[in-house]
């Protein structure tokens, strides 16, 4: 009990002397038009993301630093206590990053492998938004006659940055790009 305290004192006088500007709203990543579908025995999910970057990770990826995002998906069971039952979990990643000389945007899809190349931002970034037919769940893992519901959040993973950068995109909230969790009946 006594190391409980002392830790959270800890935090609390680090935590006051931290220069986080509060004033800086982070630019947020919107989920909508979400819906899963059965095809044979998997389900799969369709989405739409909007990305927006607030003015340091604009700079940053300007810079040549590669950025990643990451879409979690999570099916699960609501409980009426304190944690719901995770039933399956998939995460998605992502890497962008701008090549100053032929001055293109490279999309990656660490998970697959592929890649495409885009000559604006925007286009890159519509282009990851539009989420289509990921596998998410087979249906036989599921029983029946039992609720279940599905989330989805994008996010900027800042343990992915150059380690010079982290400590600053632990600190600034203008780097906590995050759409929140965003959740459906399955």
């Amino acid at each position: 009990m006594k190391r409980l305290r002392a830790n959270l004192w800890v935090l609390a006088f680090v935590g006051a002397w931290l220069p986080i500007n509060l004033n800086a709203a982070p630019s947020l990543f919107t989920v909508s038009n979400v819906k899963t579908g059965l095809s044979g025995e998997i389900y799969h999910l369709d989405a739409t993301l909007e990305y927006q970057f607030s003015k340091g990770v604009l700079t940053a990826l300007e810079n040549g630093v590669c950025l990643t995002l990451v879409l979690d998906i999570e099916v699960y069971t609501p409980s009426r206590y304190l944690w719901d039952e995770i039933i399956a979990t998939l995460e998605q990643r992502y890497e962008i990053q701008y090549h100053a000389l032929s001055q293109q945007f490279l999309l990656r899809n660490i998970n697959s492998g592929s890649q495409t190349v885009f000559s604006s931002l925007d286009a890159a970034l519509t282009s990851l938004g539009n989420i289509k037919d990921v596998p998410i769940l087979d249906a036989h893992l599921l029983q029946k006659n039992r609720h279940y519901m599905v989330r989805v959040r994008s996010r900027l993973d800042l343990a992915s940055l150059p380690v010079p950068l982290q400590l600053k995109a632990y600190i600034s909230t203008a780097w906590w790009l995050s759409s929140g969790w965003y959740s459906w009946d399955l």
